[in-house]
């Protein structure tokens, strides 16, 4: 039987971790859409990887409590690669897309990336708390809906140059649509117990031969897949595949 899921962040637990409080938003669906009732079963997730059969301990106006019954193993399980995928600013849908996409597909964290020919300009002075709020929704709703208890990070947007000083070059790969080595190539080059990977993905404009030679010079390599000009979100989700394929749990 499909369960009936809701999520809640660890800090809504009771300190002995025997209740567990409902936000407004996941009260009003179990209580107007589900319409559940005290004493019936659903199960909770935390969004770090733990989930949680409870059973309906009260109902309010805006909250529901739910009295936890025992930690079980999430719907899915996660897949054993740590994958980070690093993506240029794309146009909202675009980029909404990518988001979703990647969390169902068992990537761990997402992150944008200016580059020089991203479609998308961050002004530094404008407030962005919609647009990161909107990304971490559509997290939460990718993990829900495709059983993952944990919820990818998706953090803001930041300079290429930080993350390529920020991550470790071994294992981090670079996708671009010239003078690169196959996947394959590069991937038979890491370690097979390797199981943490950063891709990254350009911009529809594609990358600047700088930006190629940067990542190059900080030691990350340049893989190129075959001859089709793809657009940058059907990249990141190819990319996102193809990676969980080789070294995750997608077989």
């Amino acid at each position: 039987m499909t369960r009936r899921r809701f999520y809640t962040p660890p800090e809504d637990f009771t300190s002995d971790g025997k209740g567990v409080r409902l936000d407004r938003d996941e009260a009003r669906h179990l209580r107007g859409v589900l319409r559940l009732n005290v004493g019936d079963e659903v199960y909770v997730f935390d969004g770090a990887g733990r989930e949680f059969r409870c059973e309906i301990a009260d109902t309010g106006r805006d909250t529901t409590l739910l009295a936890v019954r025992e930690e079980v193993a999430p719907q899915s399980p996660e897949s054993g690669l740590e994958l980070t995928l690093a993506v240029a600013l794309l146009k909202g849908e675009k980029f909404d897309l990518v988001v979703q996409k990647a969390t169902e597909l068992g990537v761990a964290r997402i992150v944008p990336v200016m580059t020089k020919r991203a479609d998308v300009r961050i002004d530094r002075a404008k407030r962005t708390t919609h647009r990161d709020e909107r990304w971490a929704r559509l997290a939460l709703e990718a993990a829900k809906q495709s059983g993952r208890a944990r919820v990818p990070e998706v953090g803001a947007p930041i300079e290429l140059k930080k993350l390529f000083e920020g991550e470790n070059a071994t294992g981090a790969l670079m996708f671009a649509e010239r003078g690169g080595e196959s996947l394959n190539s590069a991937l038979d080059s890491l370690s097979a117990g390797s199981r943490t990977l950063v891709a990254l993905v350009g911009p529809e404009g594609g990358w600047e031969t700088s930006e190629i030679d940067a990542a190059r010079a900080h030691g990350w390599r340049i893989v190129t897949l075959g001859g089709r000009t793809l657009r940058a979100e059907t990249a990141a989700i190819a990319v996102a595949t193809l990676l969980q394929h080789r070294r995750g749990d997608l077989i």
